[in-house]
């Protein structure tokens, strides 16, 4: 077996050696270096792509297979006077002619040319079904048919004049044109987008009016400033309208015509009426879209934002487009705000959009980025070239037949004697020969007298053939003094620029509004003071202080929130509409939200869960929210503590940068968890309370500043068993406030903060509450007389009470009833609602 294998080996090497023998010694294989060829190849592919596929040219504005499908009905006289064909026939000659790829890249470029929302100016007239703005497909090319368009004149007039060059096409049996001899700036009034190889281009459609004006401007001073274009080109002028608007300080607009690069930002434009048949309620109507935007997906996006709830108050949404136009109805909900729902829409949805423009063309064979003014001296040279051709070519003509012309004339002056010539020869040929020694005529001018009819011999005809010389005379003296006038030349250039405005010229669809404030949603937003309430399973919602009013103590208190049977309440939060709400979880994480970004619901409603607004880690619970107003501020901190009693400070703008998915705030010992945290200035106390019912106060400023990632300090020693449950801070000096404290069995009190002197960071503290059996403190806040305390109970019950209504007892004491609770509830959490008027 061995010996086998040994003998493949062998016999192996034994080929790969002849095989390198007879590469070597083959004259007709080349060897070379791979990452050379490599290189070369790719080179050459790119450069492929690039010139032959994705880029336009800078002059006709066309893409190679736009400009053979053009090229191709314009051959087979597929025009606009003439019947439409079927787009499989212009497919089928554009493949066999003149571009040898798939037939679905032909046929999506002639469908796009047809397109009245993606072209500007539509190049093809279609006939049948091809796409609409809800992204539906073309029929198949079977189906549909087509014919130049009217403004296709214009950019194949005069190609079969010698105004451009032809080049072979790709099997060398046809000649197709390089460039298109377009009277029309094709390139920025239908724009165009291509991704090549390591380049795209993105170049926005314009109104034909206003670049005709730009270039004659530029045709009667070449050395007009850029800016100075500005006011003849207002900015992008959309096949769908819409609104351009400028939001902050950077004019994109300018942007793109002065750097070739830059962005707009697009809106829909929209109104707000009165709902059908419900005048108490207000709708908006969304009659033009952004470029490119999908319209159908554009309702689907709305939809599922309005179900997710991230967009609220939109009671009815629906497509009431037809042949009167665009129309997408919104009804909004009785209560809502029209502004509120619209910056919304704009921040969600493609109503509003930025185009990102690239005016990356093809110039002399390479690909480069052109300012406005650039596109246009290149359109100029191109005419200028097209136009100098067109009247050499012209002017040959005119010459030929003016000396044909003089030959009949010649003949017609001596009719007689050319009458007899043309007797005395025996054939064709002799009275030819003899015709030119006679009147020393050209071989051309003979053939035409001979070519003359009768009826040209009358007095008439002499007439008119006089006349027709002096016509021709005169054109040559006009072709003449273009190509030797530049002024002249210019002239024609602009006139015929005129005749195209004149013709095909129309009204902006895309309005250009210029700068605009940029309203945040927050901007319109009321600023009220709310609660946010939080499950033990993740729910969140938010609701109006105002739903809660206060109640005697010993009061049930009413519903606050529909918990599923397995779930329960786990914490209040009563904060602002436009404050950050910052979330701790037991992990020692930390997430922020919007307050205004929750959903504001019903006492009844669940609310949603925490994962649609933070991307918890599996298992993770939040544990503490606070309110912070602001992430910039200097000197402002994060006080926290831990279930164990490890407290740490850490300066706010550390938390600035804060992603979905959460940052450290603090790194925990196994078994402890992050459960309080609070915003400060760093020169407060704190207080920190335990379930066994002892509570300490330090000075916060025995506890140093530290990075997110440290671990904290001791800030009390727990008994065995004993455990932290709540964590507030107080200014030093405080005398008036209380702290109050609520059991899980609804009891509770209030008592001076001042009765609990300030003791030294890691102390064991004192005792706050006698607790009755089988009770645990639950929390402690601090507020004040004139505040209103919440207490929420594991059912969801909630009840609001006045501080002042609550017993004021020593710290030993053990408070009395504050809420009736039902077998198997127990308070949860407590929240404070600061001064109010009643």
């Amino acid at each position: 077996m061995a010996e086998k294998k040994d003998k493949d080996k062998k016999d192996k090497k034994d080929k790969s050696e002849q095989v390198e023998q007879a590469i070597v010694h083959n004259p007709r294989i080349k060897p070379l270096i791979i990452e050379e060829e490599m290189q070369n190849s790719y080179i050459n592919y790119a450069m492929s792509v690039i010139v032959g596929r994705a880029l336009p040219d800078v002059r006709d504005g066309l893409k190679p297979v736009h400009r053979r499908v053009l090229f191709s009905m314009f051959e087979n006289g597929i025009t606009r006077d003439k019947a439409y064909r079927k787009s499989a026939t212009t497919v089928g000659d554009v493949l066999g002619k003149y571009h040898p790829h798939g037939d679905s890249s032909v046929y999506d470029a002639l469908v796009r040319l047809a397109q009245e929302f993606s072209l500007r100016y539509p190049l093809v007239d279609g006939q049948g079904n091809f796409g609409s703005i809800d992204g539906d497909s073309a029929a198949a090319m079977r189906y549909t048919e087509a014919r130049l368009a009217r403004i296709s004149d214009e950019m194949l007039v005069d190609l079969d004049l010698d105004t451009v060059d032809f080049m072979p096409n790709y099997d060398e049996s046809l000649k197709e044109p390089v460039v298109l001899p377009t009277r029309i700036p094709n390139l920025l009034v239908n724009g165009s987008s291509g991704i090549a190889v390591g380049m795209a281009t993105n170049i926005p459609p314009h109104n034909l009016g206003e670049i005709c004006d730009g270039l004659a401007a530029l045709i009667d001073d070449p050395d007009l400033p850029e800016e100075s274009l500005l006011m003849f080109v207002k900015g992008p002028d959309f096949p769908t309208g819409g609104n351009i608007v400028q939001v902050g300080s950077e004019d994109g607009i300018r942007n793109i015509y002065l750097t070739g690069r830059g962005s707009v930002t697009v809106r829909a434009q929209v109104s707000i009426e009165p709902a059908h048949q419900k005048k108490d309620r207000q709708c908006i109507i969304v009659s033009e879209l952004p470029y490119q935007v999908n319209k159908a997906e554009l309702i689907i996006r709305i939809a599922n934002l309005v179900k997710d709830k991230k967009i609220q108050n939109i009671a009815d949404l629906r497509d009431e487009s037809g042949q009167q136009g665009m129309r997408i109805y919104i009804e909004l909900k009785k209560e809502a705000s029209p502004d509120v729902v619209l910056n919304q829409l704009y921040k969600h949805t493609s109503l509003q959009l930025n185009f990102n423009a690239i005016m990356l063309a093809i110039v002399d064979g390479v690909p480069r980025v052109c300012t406005l003014k650039q596109i246009l001296q290149y359109f100029i040279e191109h005419r200028t070239i097209v136009v100098t051709r067109r009247t050499k070519f012209l002017l040959q003509k005119a010459k030929d037949k003016a000396h044909i012309l003089e030959g009949l004339m010649i003949a017609q002056d001596n009719i007689d004697a050319v009458v007899a010539i043309i007797r005395k020869s025996k054939a064709k040929a002799d009275a030819k020969e003899n015709l030119m020694k006679k009147f020393k005529l050209s071989d051309k001018q003979a053939d035409a007298i001979l070519e003359m009819r009768l009826h040209q011999l009358t007095a008439l005809e002499a007439g008119k053939l006089r006349a027709d010389y002096d016509e021709t005379k005169k054109q040559i003296v006009d072709y003449e003094e273009i190509l030797g006038n530049k002024k002249r030349l210019m002239k024609v250039i602009k006139k015929e620029l005129e005749e195209v405005k004149t013709k095909y010229g129309d009204a902006r669809r895309t309005r250009v509004l210029g700068k605009i404030d940029e309203v945040s949603i927050e901007d319109l937003i009321p600023e009220e003071e709310v609660a946010v309430f939080l499950t033990r399973s993740g729910f969140v919602k938010r609701m109006p202080l105002t739903a809660f009013r206060n109640q005697q103590r010993g009061g049930r208190g009413v519903s606050g929130m529909e918990t599923r049977e397995e779930d329960q309440i786990d914490s209040i939060f009563i904060t602002n509409t436009h404050s950050y709400m910052v979330i701790f979880t037991d992990k020692g994480k930390v997430y922020r939200i919007k307050v205004y970004e929750i959903p504001d619901a019903s006492r009844n409603s669940k609310g949603q869960s925490i994962t649609n607004f933070v991307q918890l880690e599996e298992g993770e619970r939040i544990t503490a929210t606070i309110e912070v107003e602001s992430f910039t501020k200097e000197k402002q901190y994060l006080f926290m503590a831990t279930k164990n009693g490890t407290v740490k400070k850490t300066e706010v703008h550390e938390f600035e940068n804060m992603r979905r998915s959460g940052i450290i705030a603090i790194t925990l010992d196994e078994g402890d968890s992050l459960d309080w945290a609070a915003h400060t200035d760093g020169k407060k106390d704190v207080l920190i309370t335990t379930a066994n019912g002892v509570i300490i106060r330090f000075d916060e400023e025995a506890v140093r500043s530290m990075g997110r990632n440290a671990a904290g300090v001791r800030g009390i020693n727990l008994d065995k068993g004993d455990y932290v449950v709540s964590m507030d801070i107080l200014e030093k000096n405080d005398k008036d406030n209380y702290a109050i404290i609520v059991s899980q069995n609804g009891y509770g009190k209030r008592t001076k903060v001042d009765e609990y002197r300030q003791q030294g960071r890691a102390g064991r503290g004192v005792r706050c509450v006698t607790l009755r059996d089988k009770d645990k403190a639950v929390k402690m806040r601090i507020a004040g007389s004139k505040d209103s305390l919440i207490i929420i109970t594991s059912t969801g019950i909630i009840i609001r009470q006045k501080v002042k209504d609550i017993s004021e007892q020593g710290r030993a004491a053990m408070g009395v009833r504050l809420i009736k609770l039902d077998k198997d509830d127990s308070v949860v959490d407590i929240g404070v609602v600061k001064t109010e008027e009643e």
